[in-house]
């Protein structure tokens, strides 16, 4: 039995629940795959990268990370994240392993949720934090393809919902990954495994972070200066 499998039906239970509770908004399951391939690739990632041995590629959730694709649509998101091997349009990171990148959430366009994978399952999505975090990618991102009310929307409900179910200590944007660098969770192994991200913006943080300043997440760490 599949790594997803084993964790699906629980997660079909409550996309339903959730549907019947709150009517205006629930999570679609779409699972990319996640076979053995998928799950060697993510016990050997977490291995080389963050000095951890587990039986299976699961974590604890302690952070969501927000994203944008900057992928058009859904269906070319979904077809990008899908196989279980990084394709060769990756070479930045092509070096730092065969995995192929996702995430655990994708909210499309209209605000529309869909579950890649279960929540304890490891994606990679961030350096450094994959083996605690949940990761949400948002359709779009571009100057001419903006992510929308509805993704904000989606997200802050989203963020709500994660947040009731683990003990989330941080949220934080892609962009913000670096700050956690000789953190406690930081677990990077390669100190030459570094991308610069901008996503999903600041503008689309602050405007999550007020509508959740309710919530109890720790400040994420300050940049520090060299000295």
């Amino acid at each position: 039995m599949t790594a997803w499998k084993r964790l699906c039906f629980p997660a079909f239970l409550l996309s339903a629940m959730l549907f019947s509770c709150s009517g205006s908004r629930s999570i679609t399951d779409r699972p990319i795959q996640f076979g053995e391939e998928r799950n060697q690739l993510s016990l050997h990632y977490m291995s080389e990268h963050y000095g951890l041995q587990p039986e299976t590629p699961t974590i604890e959730p302690r952070m969501i990370v927000l994203h944008h694709t900057v992928i058009p649509t859904m269906e070319q998101t979904f077809a990008a994240f899908d196989s279980p091997t990084l394709p060769d349009t990756r070479p930045e990171i092509q070096g730092a392993g065969s995995l192929n990148v996702s995430a655990h959430y994708l909210v499309d366009r209209d605000g529309t949720i869909y579950r890649l994978l279960p929540d304890t399952l490891m994606a990679r999505h961030t350096i450094g934090l994959n083996h605690c975090a949940i990761g949400v990618e948002n359709v779009g991102g571009t100057p001419d393809l903006p992510l929308t009310r509805a993704q904000l929307k989606a997200n802050i409900w989203l963020v709500k919902h994660l947040k009731a179910q683990y003990d989330i200590e941080y949220l934080i944007g892609h962009q913000e990954y670096s700050l956690f660098e000789g953190h406690e969770l930081w677990l990077e192994k390669d100190a030459g495994y570094r991308t610069k991200k901008d996503d999903p913006g600041k503008k689309f943080m602050r405007k999550v972070r007020r509508a959740l300043k309710n919530l109890t997440f720790k400040p994420i760490p300050k940049k520090t200066e060299p000295q």
